[in-house]
């Protein structure tokens, strides 16, 4: 926690930076031919969560919670459902397409009997097929009932560590390159540039003082979350003032104890359909991003650069650099960054 609440100070120095210099930094260092490709990484990294939990299994495929067929029905339907909405609805309707996925993959849970199996069906199941069967996910209200109605967070405070802000501050350099991605990602869903209004010093400012307060609580790091960038291009809701009353519903919601226990009751491929939608979508974006800035991607320099954020990426390249270790999206955006800068632009680029 106290290497997080460095990596947030990062953040706000960062900022300081952009707001020095000014965002055109940004646009020269991060051009679309980087954050396009880093965009779509971050989709077809999380592609394999949302299909292991679609599949009945749990998001890093370790163990199986709901057989495969059943699992494909839920997801299917909640998949199918969001789609639908997205595309007929009307009204309120319009606005709730994955609120409506979840509810009806819900209901097929309940018909299709997850609340629970009989011996004999567990039986059918061949465990050599399914060598870290666990047990099925079941829907039940256990939780629910044993969960207090008010519950308070246990709040944690950090304790100095050099160690843990020398090896966590050098990691913030990647998801500081993915929340510029993310804002054009926003930004080109909605048609607005929010890297000049309400401005990327400030976005970068939010997010790291976010995170460093967060982590003086005993809270997670927070960031740009790609996944919502899915959301939003489904909604279609662009105005900001929408994300600051979620936020704070969410943290009042956060305090009824018997709601975060129904939450938990929701079977995995009823999210695993969801996600199917949301992380493709991201992909999507980053296509775009390249698509309307002309970016000819039979260039060399293009190529070369394209080709080796998208291998590095989704590959699960790592470079361990002693007190750090760089992977995934994080690498694939810092060496996105390094070939931009070094590469020469040929005659033809």
């Amino acid at each position: 926690m106290c290497g997080l609440v460095a990596a947030g100070l990062l953040y706000a120095v960062l900022s300081f930076v952009v707001r020095i210099f000014g965002s055109d930094i940004l646009h020269k260092v991060l051009p679309p031919i980087v954050t396009g490709p880093v965009i779509m990484v971050i989709g077809l990294v999380l592609a394999p969560v949302a299909i292991h939990m679609a599949s009945g299994r749990t998001g890093d495929g370790s163990a199986w919670l709901v057989p495969e067929t059943t699992a494909y029905i839920v997801a299917g339907v909640a998949l199918a459902v969001t789609i639908l909405v997205s595309l007929l609805g009307r009204g309120l309707f319009k606005l709730i397409p994955i609120l409506s996925g979840i509810v009806a993959g819900y209901f097929t849970s309940l018909l299709l009997d997850l609340t629970g199996f009989t011996a004999s069906t567990q039986a059918a199941f061949d465990p050599g097929a399914l060598p870290n069967w666990t047990s099925p996910a079941l829907i039940s209200m256990q939780k629910v009932v044993e969960s207090p109605w008010f519950a308070i967070p246990d709040f944690t405070f950090p304790v100095w560590n050099l160690e843990a802000i020398l090896f966590i501050v050098p990691v913030a350099i990647a998801p500081a390159i993915e929340h510029f991605g993310d804002i054009l990602a926003i930004g080109g869903i909605s048609g607005k540039d929010y890297v000049e209004d309400p401005g990327i010093e400030n976005t970068l400012l939010g997010d790291g003082v976010a995170t460093s307060f967060a982590a003086l609580l005993g809270g997670p790091p927070n960031t740009t979350y790609s996944e919502v960038s899915g959301a939003v291009a489904l909604t279609k809701s662009f105005n900001p003032a929408i994300m600051t009353w979620a936020a704070i519903a969410a943290i009042l919601l956060a305090f009824i104890g018997k709601l975060g226990g129904f939450l938990n009751s929701i079977p995995v491929p009823v999210m695993g359909g969801i996600m199917v939608l949301l992380f493709g979508a991201i992909a999507v974006i980053g296509i775009n991003t390249l698509v309307k800035a002309g970016t000819d991607l039979m260039q060399p320099r293009n190529l070369a650069i394209v080709a080796i954020i998208l291998v590095f990426g989704i590959g699960g390249m790592t470079f361990d650099l002693a007190i750090v270790k760089l992977g995934g999206i994080g690498l694939a955006g810092v060496v996105g960054v390094i070939l931009n800068l070094v590469l020469p632009q040929g005659n033809d680029a």
